[in-house]
């Protein structure tokens, strides 16, 4: 087992006017190249959760370290280099206004990544190929791309500083039916090829057992079941994640076997 590289522990949120805490007492590691499955329906706390671990919110109580470090510790730019996120909607997680090489390359520019102008278009080039679109689409603006490819772009930012740690928040939700399986393909090939730590959060079963090793599945702000994701899947200890695993829809066979339309999604 490698060491632990985000940890939150007992990790509490409490926010003015609500009887009840967002998050009670919730505790979550991630290994360096492991990953993790955030799982529950909407109010469970899953988005409160990745916004303790991203620092961009703080806990009531608590304490978030990364790589054996307490964050607030951590100096902002290290982490935002070594940690990235890939967020539900690509539509608003672009700027309309600037062309794709632009968004890909703005934390770049942001980290002060790269010695040229030269050299961070050349990575630019890299991660759009790497994410199966071309090197020309930098030149084109985020309208002129159907919503899978916009979420490839957005993978392609998230991976520009070279970080450790990808966070999703629902990273295919937004996304057709049909175009939702090469999504979570392309994020599973990058993550093996490139030796990421993944912090996944979802509402759907079937995608986390096929991107996370662990899964944390949790209800009303707390954890009610945790393992490794095949564990879990096939012997639930909690009513509510046997709940889960009953509400997973079944594809039609016709559905499943209708080959990836690269140039649409």
């Amino acid at each position: 087992m490698t060491e632990p590289l985000l940890v939150g522990e007992h990790l509490t949120r409490r926010y003015p006017r609500r009887p009840r805490p967002a998050l009670d007492d919730v505790s979550v590691t991630v290994h360096a190249g492991a990953s993790l499955g955030i799982v529950g329906e909407s109010g469970a706390g899953k988005t409160t959760l990745l916004r303790l671990l991203l620092g961009v919110d703080r806990p009531s109580a608590g304490e978030v370290r990364f790589a054996g470090t307490p964050l607030d510790r951590v100096p902002e730019r290290d982490f935002r280099q070594q940690v990235q996120v890939v967020f539900q909607d690509p539509r608003s997680s672009l700027n309309p206004r600037m062309p794709v090489a632009s968004i890909i390359a703005e934390p770049l520019r942001s980290l002060r990544i790269g010695d040229s102008r030269s050299d961070r278009a050349d990575r630019v080039a890299e991660l759009l190929t790497a994410v199966g679109l071309h090197p020309d689409d930098g030149q084109r603006y985020p309208h002129e791309f159907s919503g899978g490819q916009r979420q490839r772009i957005a993978i392609a930012r998230a991976l520009a500083p070279a970080p450790r740690v990808l966070l999703a928040d629902e990273p295919v939700s937004a996304l057709d039916v049909s175009v939702r399986r090469q999504i979570v393909e392309l994020l599973q090939e990058l993550v093996e090829r490139l030796g990421l730590t993944l912090v996944l959060v979802s509402h759907d079963l079937a995608i986390v057992s096929q991107l996370c090793q662990q899964v944390t599945v949790m209800r009303d702000g707390r954890v009610v079941e945790t393992g490794p994701t095949s564990t879990v899947l096939a012997t639930p200890t909690d009513d509510y994640t046997r709940a889960l695993l009953a509400a997973i829809p079944r594809l039609p066979a016709d559905l499943e076997e209708v080959p990836p339309q690269t140039t649409e999604a």
